[in-house]
């Protein structure tokens, strides 16, 4: 049989998904990659630990799938910062210059000084990333590399976005993507060029002077070829050499491939369907993909990328720092958890199984589970707001709390939390309706779609109907549809969603007292921040 594999490295591990050309799972296996936090706002990784995870999960999902002939490979990863030396050791970007961390994962938070000096220049590069960087994009994570660790700086002669230190380690090609370059790297696609004066200006000139070889000079776009497997890989893999490798896509984007393409009751979406679609990918963040046939600038998303997700289109980016690994510091955290946590394991269940029991529990007392939190109000920006308010100084509120910390206390701050993370969810996408997309349908993949209270509060709080795949592991399906099109199985990325997603079950949201209900929280959920804002004002003004 003639399969495709999906390579896939999120925050927590590395996994491998064996499709055969249709899009169905054969064979799939995980392993859990390090993260080490050295100071506050640092979290960082070790690509010989990453690509170690990666060989194993590929070598397991291949002995699950038996007799396969393999076509094509596809990757996807985080947008984190790969520092590699002119040997391809790495490069430390630890504080305690630790030489296996390599890795400035995403969610690091050091170049806030470095992003705050970028944005003030209001270089016009800044247009297409929403109108400002963010901290958790490349260039703020050079210049904090460059001012912090001169010599590694010098040291230096690869920096990859981590997907694209996937490919070139499977292939020893150094090509960058298209997706990982435009979105997290100021890469012009539609121009098809690097902004000399915009790296001039922030203090990174040297690598203009270099023709921009340390960030790459060979730029490709989604469905197209990298190169062969290495020999080096293929033996780590157990696969022949030669296995066509795509390019590479962030993590997200993958996701988005995986879903946004799926027809839902009716022929697929063309061009203009699809202005009434977001992918929603969730996982430790979650990220909001919407696309259009021209570019729409939405103050504070992500964008308009050119070419980033499907190729021709341009994408728009929503996302929310922290999701998944919110839900899980707020419950972790609390007082109730480990004794939760006991119940739930002698019950063969996890703690959000749990969870949800007492939710339903206490449901009884109301008119509809959602309103179990009318006095209980969370704003969900603990690491921060991504989109579309684009202000990492952010910071999570919490009202409403009593003074108990039993289970009952728990679950309902629990709830209130994935309330809160769905509201965040509506902000975007009233943002983006703002700006000429009529979106009503949210296509949703990751952690959050295996728990039945996060999707139907989703539904619920943004009024949108909720449609999960077919194939729940959309982002393993979304590399391999990478690989397909690398492979030649199927003819192109558009084509290959067609043929390789499909559409499972639909959530429809409630109306009538329900739809009043989040209506009433929402403008909540927009209060709070106005009163952030007001604190901040008042303390400022004691302090000044």
């Amino acid at each position: 049989m003639d399969a495709v594999i999906g390579v896939d490295v999120g925050t927590g591990s590395a996994r491998a998904g064996v499709f055969d050309s249709a899009g169905r799972m054969l064979g799939q296996a995980s392993r859990s990659i390090l993260a080490w936090r050295p100071e506050a706002d640092f979290v960082q990784q070790s690509t010989t630990d990453i690509w170690a995870a990666v060989c194993a999960s590929v070598r397991e999902a291949l002995a699950q799938a038996g007799e396969v002939t393999v076509r094509g490979i596809g990757f996807d990863a985080t947008c984190s910062l790969v520092v590699l030396d002119a040997e391809g050791a790495p490069v430390s970007v630890s504080p305690d210059d630790d030489p296996a961390q390599n890795v400035i994962v995403w969610m690091d938070h050091r170049a806030g000084a470095q992003a705050d000096r970028i944005n003030a220049g209001r270089h016009d590069v800044l247009r297409y990333v929403g109108g400002a960087i963010s901290i958790e994009m490349e260039t703020p994570k050079m210049l904090w590399l460059k001012e912090h660790k001169p010599e590694a700086w010098a040291r230096a002669a690869h920096f990859f976005c981590l997907p694209d230190f996937l490919t070139w380690r499977a292939t020893g090609d150094t090509a960058r993507s298209l997706c990982s370059t435009v979105c997290k790297w100021t890469y012009l696609g539609h121009g098809q060029r690097w902004d000399e004066p915009y790296f001039r200006a922030i203090g990174l000139g040297d690598l203009a002077d270099e023709g921009f070889a340390r960030i790459g000079t060979d730029i490709r776009p989604l469905g197209s070829v990298v190169a062969g497997l290495s020999e080096a890989a293929a033996a780590e893999f157990g696969l022949p050499a030669g296995i066509p490798v795509g390019t590479s896509a962030i993590d997200a984007h993958a996701g988005g491939i995986g879903v946004i393409g799926a027809a839902v009751g009716e022929a697929r979406p063309d061009v203009e369907g699809l202005l009434h679609r977001l992918a929603l990918i969730g996982g430790t963040s979650s990220c909001h993909m919407a696309v259009s046939a021209e570019a729409r600038f939405v103050p504070g998303v992500w964008g308009p990328y050119y070419s980033a997700m499907l190729p021709g289109l341009w994408l728009n980016e929503g996302g929310q720092s922290a999701t998944g690994s919110l839900i899980d510091h707020v419950v972790t955290s609390h007082a109730a958890y480990p004794a939760m946590l006991a119940q739930a394991r002698a019950a063969g269940q996890t703690i959000y199984q749990r969870l949800n029991e007492e939710l339903e529990a206490l449901a009884g007392s109301v008119a509809f589970p959602a309103a179990l939190t009318e006095g209980l109000h969370v704003m969900p920006d603990f690491h921060g707001n991504r989109s579309p308010r684009a202000d990492a100084t952010l910071r999570g509120m919490v009202s409403g709390v009593r003074l108990a910390a039993g289970p009952e206390d728990l679950a309902l701050l629990y709830l209130a939390t994935v309330q809160a993370i769905a509201y965040g969810t509506r902000h975007i996408v009233e943002t983006l309706n703002a700006q000429g997309y009529v979106i009503d349908t949210i296509l949703a993949c990751g952690g959050g779609t295996k728990n039945p209270v996060f999707l139907r509060e989703h539904a619920d709080a943004t009024g949108c109907r909720l449609v999960l795949p077919e194939e729940p592991e959309a982002v393993l399906l979304g590399s391999a549809i990478l690989g397909a099109v690398a492979g030649g199985v199927q003819p192109d990325v558009r084509q290959a969603m067609a043929a390789m997603s499909r559409a499972g079950s639909v959530i429809s949201p409630a109306t009538d007292a329900v739809r009043q209900y989040h209506d009433a929280k929402y403008a909540v959920f927009q209060r709070m921040y106005a009163d952030q804002m007001a604190y901040r004002a008042l303390m400022s003004a004691a302090l000044n």
